[in-house]
Protein backbone atom coordinates (compact mmCIF):
# COMPACT_ATOMS: atom_id res chain seq x y z
CA UNK A 1 0.00 0.00 0.00
CA UNK A 2 2.86 2.39 0.77
CA UNK A 3 4.70 1.86 -2.21
CA UNK A 4 1.41 2.11 -4.43
CA UNK A 5 1.34 5.95 -2.51
CA UNK A 6 4.40 6.64 -3.68
CA UNK A 7 4.17 5.83 -6.95
CA UNK A 8 0.80 8.14 -6.95
CA UNK A 9 2.81 10.72 -5.72
CA UNK A 10 5.55 10.53 -8.43
CA UNK A 11 3.36 10.32 -11.36
CA UNK A 12 1.63 13.15 -10.38
CA UNK A 13 5.00 14.48 -9.65
CA UNK A 14 5.81 13.55 -13.14
CA UNK A 15 2.82 15.02 -14.56
CA UNK A 16 3.17 18.83 -12.93
CA UNK A 17 6.77 18.47 -14.29
CA UNK A 18 5.85 17.78 -17.63
CA UNK A 19 3.40 20.24 -18.48
CA UNK A 20 5.66 22.93 -16.79
CA UNK A 21 7.97 22.09 -19.39
CA UNK A 22 5.08 22.29 -21.95
CA UNK A 23 4.43 25.83 -20.50
CA UNK A 24 8.00 26.59 -20.83
CA UNK A 25 8.58 25.29 -24.39
CA UNK A 26 5.44 27.15 -25.19
CA UNK A 27 6.63 30.20 -24.06
CA UNK A 28 9.99 29.91 -25.75
CA UNK A 29 8.89 28.82 -28.96
CA UNK A 30 5.76 28.28 -29.51
CA UNK A 31 3.81 25.02 -30.36
CA UNK A 32 5.58 24.37 -32.81
CA UNK A 33 8.53 24.04 -30.29
CA UNK A 34 6.74 21.03 -28.26
CA UNK A 35 6.94 17.73 -29.26
CA UNK A 36 6.86 14.77 -26.81
CA UNK A 37 11.06 14.40 -26.64
CA UNK A 38 11.40 17.64 -26.05
CA UNK A 39 8.84 17.82 -23.19
CA UNK A 40 10.52 14.51 -21.44
CA UNK A 41 13.86 16.11 -21.78
CA UNK A 42 12.74 19.38 -20.00
CA UNK A 43 10.65 17.69 -17.40
CA UNK A 44 13.36 14.59 -17.03
CA UNK A 45 11.61 12.25 -17.43
CA UNK A 46 11.53 9.55 -20.28
CA UNK A 47 9.19 9.98 -23.37
CA UNK A 48 7.67 6.54 -22.64
CA UNK A 49 5.88 8.25 -19.70
CA UNK A 50 5.57 11.56 -21.24
CA UNK A 51 3.67 9.33 -23.83
CA UNK A 52 1.28 6.90 -21.35
CA UNK A 53 0.30 9.78 -19.43
CA UNK A 54 -0.63 11.95 -22.18
CA UNK A 55 -1.04 9.60 -25.77
CA UNK A 56 0.34 12.46 -28.03
CA UNK A 57 1.31 16.33 -28.03
CA UNK A 58 -2.61 16.67 -28.61
CA UNK A 59 -3.26 15.09 -25.60
CA UNK A 60 -0.20 17.08 -24.11
CA UNK A 61 -1.78 20.30 -24.93
CA UNK A 62 -5.29 19.30 -24.04
CA UNK A 63 -4.16 18.21 -20.51
CA UNK A 64 -2.73 21.68 -20.04
CA UNK A 65 -5.64 23.29 -21.44
CA UNK A 66 -7.50 21.24 -18.67
CA UNK A 67 -5.51 22.27 -15.93
CA UNK A 68 -6.22 26.04 -17.07
CA UNK A 69 -9.52 25.94 -17.46
CA UNK A 70 -10.52 23.87 -14.06
CA UNK A 71 -11.05 26.43 -11.64
CA UNK A 72 -13.31 27.99 -14.25
CA UNK A 73 -15.37 24.50 -14.66
CA UNK A 74 -15.93 24.27 -11.10
CA UNK A 75 -16.57 27.80 -10.01
CA UNK A 76 -19.90 27.35 -12.76
CA UNK A 77 -20.41 24.33 -11.04
CA UNK A 78 -20.71 24.97 -7.56
CA UNK A 79 -18.90 28.40 -7.00
CA UNK A 80 -21.50 31.32 -6.37
CA UNK A 81 -23.34 33.43 -8.61
CA UNK A 82 -23.17 35.10 -10.91
CA UNK A 83 -20.52 32.47 -12.42
CA UNK A 84 -22.10 29.48 -10.68
CA UNK A 85 -25.57 29.09 -10.50
CA UNK A 86 -28.32 31.14 -9.31
CA UNK A 87 -28.07 34.20 -11.41
CA UNK A 88 -29.84 35.35 -14.38
CA UNK A 89 -28.29 33.72 -18.03
CA UNK A 90 -26.87 37.04 -19.03
CA UNK A 91 -25.47 37.71 -16.04
CA UNK A 92 -23.67 34.07 -15.75
CA UNK A 93 -22.94 34.21 -19.56
CA UNK A 94 -20.86 37.91 -18.65
CA UNK A 95 -18.89 36.32 -15.62
CA UNK A 96 -18.42 33.22 -17.47
CA UNK A 97 -17.05 35.36 -20.59
CA UNK A 98 -14.78 37.54 -18.10
CA UNK A 99 -13.12 34.61 -16.69
CA UNK A 100 -12.85 32.41 -20.13
CA UNK A 101 -11.47 35.42 -21.72
CA UNK A 102 -8.53 36.15 -18.77
CA UNK A 103 -7.82 32.62 -19.53
CA UNK A 104 -7.36 33.23 -23.31
CA UNK A 105 -5.64 36.34 -22.67
CA UNK A 106 -3.56 34.59 -20.57
CA UNK A 107 -2.67 31.60 -22.48
CA UNK A 108 -3.11 32.47 -26.45
CA UNK A 109 0.20 30.57 -27.53
CA UNK A 110 -1.07 27.21 -25.78
CA UNK A 111 -4.52 27.98 -27.47
CA UNK A 112 -2.87 28.41 -30.93
CA UNK A 113 -0.91 25.38 -30.65
CA UNK A 114 -3.68 23.43 -28.94
CA UNK A 115 -6.16 24.34 -32.00
CA UNK A 116 -3.41 23.00 -34.20
CA UNK A 117 -3.01 20.15 -32.69
CA UNK A 118 -6.65 19.04 -31.99
CA UNK A 119 -8.19 20.51 -35.36
CA UNK A 120 -9.36 17.22 -35.97
CA UNK A 121 -11.55 16.68 -33.24
CA UNK A 122 -11.84 20.02 -31.72
CA UNK A 123 -15.25 19.25 -30.62
CA UNK A 124 -14.47 16.33 -29.15
CA UNK A 125 -12.49 18.00 -26.78
CA UNK A 126 -13.16 17.87 -22.82
CA UNK A 127 -12.66 22.30 -21.90
CA UNK A 128 -14.54 22.69 -25.36
CA UNK A 129 -17.15 20.31 -24.75
CA UNK A 130 -17.91 21.76 -21.10
CA UNK A 131 -17.62 25.40 -22.18
CA UNK A 132 -19.82 24.53 -25.28
CA UNK A 133 -22.20 23.27 -22.95
CA UNK A 134 -22.61 25.87 -20.34
CA UNK A 135 -22.67 28.79 -23.15
CA UNK A 136 -25.52 26.37 -24.89
CA UNK A 137 -27.47 26.53 -22.22
CA UNK A 138 -27.22 29.86 -21.14
CA UNK A 139 -28.24 30.56 -24.50
CA UNK A 140 -31.02 28.81 -24.56
CA UNK A 141 -32.32 30.05 -21.33
CA UNK A 142 -31.99 33.91 -22.46
CA UNK A 143 -33.12 33.65 -26.23
CA UNK A 144 -34.79 30.06 -26.66
CA UNK A 145 -36.06 31.01 -29.72
CA UNK A 146 -32.70 30.70 -30.99
CA UNK A 147 -30.13 28.06 -32.11
CA UNK A 148 -28.51 27.61 -28.86
CA UNK A 149 -26.22 25.00 -30.10
CA UNK A 150 -24.58 27.23 -32.88
CA UNK A 151 -24.41 30.82 -30.89
CA UNK A 152 -22.05 28.60 -28.44
CA UNK A 153 -20.21 27.12 -30.97
CA UNK A 154 -20.03 30.82 -33.26
CA UNK A 155 -18.60 32.60 -29.85
CA UNK A 156 -16.07 29.92 -29.43
CA UNK A 157 -14.74 30.06 -32.62
CA UNK A 158 -13.57 33.48 -31.83
CA UNK A 159 -11.36 32.40 -29.23
CA UNK A 160 -8.17 32.07 -32.02
CA UNK A 161 -5.70 32.43 -30.48
CA UNK A 162 -3.84 34.53 -33.06
CA UNK A 163 -7.21 37.06 -32.78
CA UNK A 164 -6.67 36.98 -29.39
CA UNK A 165 -3.06 37.92 -29.45
CA UNK A 166 -4.03 40.55 -32.23
CA UNK A 167 -6.40 42.13 -29.65
CA UNK A 168 -4.81 42.19 -26.61
CA UNK A 169 -2.42 44.82 -27.27
CA UNK A 170 -0.12 45.94 -24.12
CA UNK A 171 -1.89 49.03 -23.20
CA UNK A 172 -5.59 47.55 -23.28
CA UNK A 173 -4.95 44.15 -21.88
CA UNK A 174 -8.51 43.13 -21.37
CA UNK A 175 -9.60 44.32 -25.22
CA UNK A 176 -10.26 40.80 -25.79
CA UNK A 177 -12.59 39.80 -23.30
CA UNK A 178 -14.55 43.17 -23.45
CA UNK A 179 -15.32 42.57 -27.05
CA UNK A 180 -16.49 39.46 -26.64
CA UNK A 181 -18.99 40.04 -23.84
CA UNK A 182 -20.17 43.06 -26.33
CA UNK A 183 -20.78 40.43 -28.67
CA UNK A 184 -22.37 38.17 -26.52
CA UNK A 185 -25.17 41.14 -24.59
CA UNK A 186 -25.38 41.62 -28.73
CA UNK A 187 -26.78 37.95 -29.02
CA UNK A 188 -28.99 37.83 -25.96
CA UNK A 189 -30.51 41.04 -26.95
Amino acid sequence: MAQQRAERADAARNRRAVLQATERLLAEGGGDHVSLDRVAALAGVGKGTVFRRFGSRAGLLQALLEERSRELRDAVRNGPPPLGPGAPARDRMLAFLDRLGAIAEGNAVLLSAHEQACAEDKYDDPSYRFWHGHLSGLFAEGRPDLDSGFLAHALLAVFDGDLIRHMTPPGDPRRFTRSIQQMATALLG
